[in-house]
C-alpha cells in the first residue's frame, strides 16, 4: 500500500516547538503536541509518512522547462525570463526551489531531533526510519547544489535567530555530507519496503551514484551504480512506452518515486502538461525540435545521415520508438481517440496559434498523460518517478567512461537501455573511442530521461548549456501543400551568460532575511 501523508501534523509539531510555556499548559486541539507525540512506534512511522511530500513531484517539468530539449509555453510565465537569460534573484522559480528544498531539510532535521524519544526496543525500526529522514534530507541537498551552487548546509533544528546567519557552505563539504549519508543511510534501509514508495536501500545507493556523478566523484558513482546493479534488486520494465502509466506503477525499473493517489493526495499533470484539445489540458512546457531530431532512426542513424532513410516528409516513420512513447506527434491518438494534428491550417484545438494554451512548436508531453485523467486533469493519481533503473546503468557507464575504465561492463550498460523489449535499437559498435562513447552516453540519457527533471542539472555539470541553450527555439516541420514549413517561436531568442547562468541566483527574499547570504557570481 502507498504511505499515507500526514504532512499537517509534522507542521503542527514544528510550530508549537517556538510556543511560549503558558501556551503549552493545555493540550491543543487543531495539532498533535510534542508533549504527547513521539512516544510509540506508530508516532514514529506516522511522523516519517510526513516528510515525503517534500519530494519533488509535477515542478520536475518546470525545471526541465527552461533547458533547450523544452520551451514555456506561456512567454508571461517566470521560467520564460529564464530561457530568454533576463530572470533575476526576484524570480519565483529559483525561490519556489530553494523554499521547497529546505522545509524537506527542516522537516528532516526536525524528524532526527526527535526519534529517538521514541520508547521502543525495535532498533532496528528506528534505525530504518533514521535511514529514510537522512536519504530524503540528501535528496534536497543533492538538488539545492545543482541548482544554486553553495548553500547553507543545515542538519538540526535551528531557530528564527540562527537562520538569520547562516552563511554558505562549499559545494565540495555538502558532496562530502551528501555521499557519507547516503553510505550511512544505506547500511540501515532494507532492500524492500511494505509501504509501496519507502526509501529502500536501492534508493540510497542510486541517490549516491547520482550525487557523485554530478560532484565529479566518478569512481564514488560506479560503484555505487555497480552496488545497486549487482544487488539484483532492480530490472528494466519491458515497455518503455507504458511506463509512465497507471499499469506500470511500482514496476521493477522504479526506485524512488512520489506516490499520489486520486482524489486524496493527487497532482494535476494532466492539466499541466497534456494536449489544449484535451479538455482541461494547457501544454505548460512543450517539447523542442531539438529533442524530437535527437531521436535516431529504428536502424540507430541519426536523421542527418544521408543514409538514415529518414523522410522529411514523413519525419515520425521508423524512428526510435521512445520518440513516439515520450512525445505526441503528429497522427499521434489522443486520449479521447482523436488524432493529434498541431499544424497551423489544421483547424483543430491544438493547431499552433489556435490559442495561446496550445502548443507553440507542435509537440506535446506524452510521458505521464493517461487517458484515465481525461475528466479529471486536475485531479491525478499516477505517481512520479524521481529514480528508475535506466539512470542508474547510464550513470555506471558515465563515470566509467569519465574514468577511461571502459570495457564491456559500460557497452552492456548503454545496451540493455537501447535493446530494451520495446526499444530494440542496434548494440553499440565495439571499440568505441573515450570521446565517442561520452556523446553516445550523453545522448542515451538525453532520450531515455527526457522531461524527468534531469536535463537541466546535466548540460550544466557538462558545461554545454552555453551552447545548447541559445538561439531561436524551433517546432515541427511540417507540409503546407508542396512545400516543408518550420515552426519558428516569433520574438523569442534564448540567452546564455556561462559566466553566470550555470547557477541560479540566491533568491532575494532570503538574503534580505539573511544578509550572510553572499550571491552568485555575476549576479
Amino acid at each position: 500500500m502507498k504511505i499515507r501523508y500526514i504532512f499537517p501534523l509534522v507542521v503542527g509539531l514544528g510550530v508549537l516547538s517556538g510556543c511560549e510555556q503558558n501556551l503549552l499548559d493545555t493540550v491543543p486541539n487543531d495539532r498533535i503536541s510534542s508533549d504527547i507525540f513521539w512516544k510509540t512506534e506508530r508516532d514514529a512511522i506516522l511522523a516519517s509518512n510526513g516528510l515525503y511530500p517534500a519530494l519533488d513531484g509535477v515542478n520536475i517539468f518546470a525545471i526541465e522547462g527552461v533547458t533547450d530539449i523544452s520551451h514555456v509555453n506561456q512567454v508571461f510565465q517566470v521560467e520564460s525570463n529564464i530561457e530568454k537569460g533576463i530572470h533575476d534573484a526576484l524570480n519565483s522559480r529559483p525561490q519556489t526551489e530553494w523554499t521547497s528544498a529546505y522545509r524537506g531539510i527542516r522537516l528532516a532535521n526536525d524528524f532526527l531531533a526527535n526519534i529517538d524519544k521514541v520508547q521502543t526496543t525495535n532498533t532496528a525500526l528506528i534505525a530504518r526510519l533514521k535511514g529514510e529522514a537522512r536519504t530524503l534530507r540528501a535528496y534536497q541537498y543533492t538538488k539545492l547544489v545543482g541548482l544554486f551552487g553553495d548553500v547553507p548546509l543545515v542538519t538540526t533544528t535551528i531557530g528564527i535567530e540562527e537562520g538569520r546567519t547562516l552563511k554558505r557552505a562549499s559545494s565540495a563539504q555538502i558532496w562530502d555530507f551528501v555521499l557519507k549519508e547516503l553510505t550511512e543511510a544505506a547500511n540501515d534501509l532494507p532492500a524492500a519496503q511494505t509501504d509501496k514508495g519507502r526509501i529502500t536501500k536501492g534508493a540510497a545507493l542510486a541517490l549516491k551514484a547520482r550525487a557523485a556523478l554530478w560532484a565529479g566523484r566518478y569512481q564514488e558513482a560506479a560503484d555505487a551504480a555497480k552496488a545497486v546493479i549487482d544487488s539484483k534488486t532492480y530490472a528494466l520494465y519491458s515497455s518503455y512506452a507504458n511506463l509512465f502509466s497507471y499499469a506500470a506503477e511500482n514496476n521493477s525499473e522504479v526506485i524512488l518515486d512520489k506516490q499520489f493517489i486520486k482524489d486524496t493526495y493527487s497532482n494535476n499533470v494532466f492539466a499541466s502538461m497534456g494536449p489544449y484539445s484535451q479538455r482541461t489540458a494547457n501544454n505548460t512546457y512543450v517539447p523542442t525540435k531539438a529533442l524530437v531530431d535527437a531521436y535516431p532512426m529504428a536502424n540507430g542513424k541519426d536523421i542527418t545521415d544521408p543514409t538514415s532513410g529518414f523522410d522529411p516528409k514523413n519525419p515520425y516513420a521508423n524512428r526510435d520508438p521512445r520518440l513516439r512513447a515520450s512525445i505526441f506527434v503528429q497522427g499521434d491518438d489522443l486520449p479521447d481517440g482523436k488524432k493529434f494534428d498541431p499544424r497551423p491550417t489544421s483547424g483543430t484545438a491544438d493547431a499552433i496559434g489556435n490559442t495561446y494554451l496550445a502548443t507553440s512548436t507542435g509537440f506535446v508531453l506524452k510521458k505521464y498523460i493517461n487517458k484515465e485523467d481525461l475528466t479529471t486533469g486536475g485531479n491525478c493519481g499516477i505517481n512520479i518517478v524521481l529514480l528508475r533503473y535506466a539512470e542508474v546503468l547510464l550513470t555506471y557507464a558515465e563515470a566509467k567512461i569519465e574514468l577511461n575504465q571502459i570495457d564491456a561492463t559500460v557497452y552492456d550498460a548503454i545496451n540493455q537501455i537501447r535493446q530494451r523489449a520495446d526499444v530494440k535499437l542496434p548494440a553499440l559498435a565495439t571499440g568505441l573511442s573515450q570521446a565517442q562513447l561520452r556523446d553516445v552516453v550523453r545522448k542515451e540519457r538525453l532520450l531515455e530521461l527526457a522531461f524527468e527533471g534531469l536535463r537541466l542539472f546535466d548540460i550544466r555539470r557538462w558545461k554545454t548549456a552555453e551552447k545548447t541553450m541559445v538561439g531561436d527555439v524551433y517546432g515541427m516541420t511540417y507540409a503546407d501543400g508542396a512545400d516543408l514549413k518550420t515552426i519558428q517561436i516569433a520574438s523569442f531568442t534564448r540567452v546564455f551568460d556561462p559566466a553566470k547562468h550555470y547557477l541560479w541566483p540566491i533568491p532575494q527574499k532570503e538574503r534580505e532575511l539573511n544578509p550572510e547570504l553572499t550571491q552568485n557570481s555575476g549576479w
